[in-house]
């Protein structure tokens, strides 16, 4: 035992030698990303995991297909003022999906939408599909995305707001989708801030003979990144529509918690006997263990397929949720509904103020 011992000491101080430099430049990495309290220069951890990390990607004939955990339709439930919601998490059935808070496709009617509201200690990322929608918060900032665009809010220590979607001239509904996000314990305090993102700025990508069409958000796909330094979770958020025939084989990082959400048509998710036709307003949830996830849709559909494909890094942590705040302790949420109602800790703003824009929604 005491050569077995030995030999493995030998072993573990011969590879710390030989990667010294290595195992520094990650240790002093990570220490500064959660060393600084102001988190004022933080910049969130990175998109692409590191390679030094999580191993070179495999060749595609070397990767293992991720299996589906459950796969269910998302009621529709009343949310904010008049608007509609189906809510595939955050529901009964899937309450917590870390580092996933919510996932709502939202609808709404003219004269709907989600006025005066506070948030703290998550980030939340709006994708809007049809339709314009208005944003103003307590800090004076005011923002107009539109159809094809996304917004990313850090709500950190504190912040108060108005979404209100703009009446269509045909009369047509406003849909969207939006996800909140945890944040890591460490960056529950950090300032407020916003990240537009425009559809002309996303990049994309067709495969499969042009039978495949991926919106890259945030991520990689088939060698193609994202505009990077959206989030401060790494989250990857793709858009991908197949047309009848045609099929996709999309890595995701390892160890990621990753779903898809059926926007339009059916598509198959998985491989062999794990193979399942998911419908319009189903969420897909897939096992950790795998490289990519397959997609395709049969070449005798009527329709494409269109779903949103999204993978985050896990983190260790409580959640504990009333409403808006998300923190990881009771105290903490009795805490952030103190500050609320007594204007204080990140909520000093919110004394007296009224959106312009959920004015009409006032009374």
């Amino acid at each position: 035992m005491r050569v077995v011992f030995l030999l493995f000491s030998t072993i573990i101080a011969f590879l710390s030698i030989v990667y010294k430099d290595t195992l520094i430049t990650h240790l002093e990495s990570i220490t500064n990303l959660f060393s600084d309290n102001t988190t004022a220069g933080f910049r969130g951890l990175p998109v692409f995991p590191p390679i030094s990390i999580y191993g070179t990607p495999k060749p595609a004939n070397m990767t293992i297909p991720r299996a589906i955990r459950k796969a269910f339709l998302a009621n529709e439930v009343a949310e904010g003022a008049g608007a509609r919601v189906r809510r595939a998490i955050g529901g009964p059935k899937l309450r917590n999906f870390s580092p996933f808070l919510m996932l709502d496709h939202f609808t709404s009617s003219p004269g709907a939408g989600f006025p005066d509201h506070p948030h703290r200690g998550q980030e939340t990322i709006t994708y809007l599909l049809q339709g314009t929608v208005d944003h103003e918060d307590f800090a004076g900032n005011s923002g107009t995305i539109e159809a094809g665009d996304l917004q990313f809010m850090t709500a950190g220590r504190g912040i108060m707001h108005a979404e209100m979607p703009r009446s269509n001239q045909d009369g047509s509904p406003t849909t969207g989708m939006q996800l909140w996000v945890d944040l890591p314990a460490k960056l529950k305090k950090c300032e407020p801030r916003y990240r537009d993102l425009r559809a002309s700025e996303i990049p994309n990508i067709d495969v499969d003979e042009g039978k495949v069409h991926i919106k890259i958000i945030s991520g990689q796909s088939h060698g193609v990144d994202s505009v990077q330094e959206l989030a401060y979770t790494p989250v990857w958020l793709l858009d991908i529509e197949i047309k009848p025939g045609g099929k996709v084989q999309q890595a995701l990082p390892a160890g990621w918690n990753a779903f898809a959400y059926v926007l339009n048509g059916s598509t198959a998710f998985g491989a062999g006997q794990d193979k399942t036709i998911v419908e319009r307003y189903n969420i897909v949830v897939f096992e950790q263990k795998g490289d990519e996830i397959i997609a395709e849709v049969g070449a005798d559909a009527k329709e494409n397929g269109h779903f949103m494909l999204v993978a985050g890094l896990p983190l260790d942590q409580k959640v504990v949720q009333y409403g808006p705040f998300v923190l990881n302790t009771q105290e903490e949420v009795y805490q952030a509904m103190n500050d609320f109602h007594t204007h204080s800790n990140g909520f000093e703003r919110a004394k007296n103020w009224q959106s312009e824009i959920g004015k009409s929604m006032a009374h």
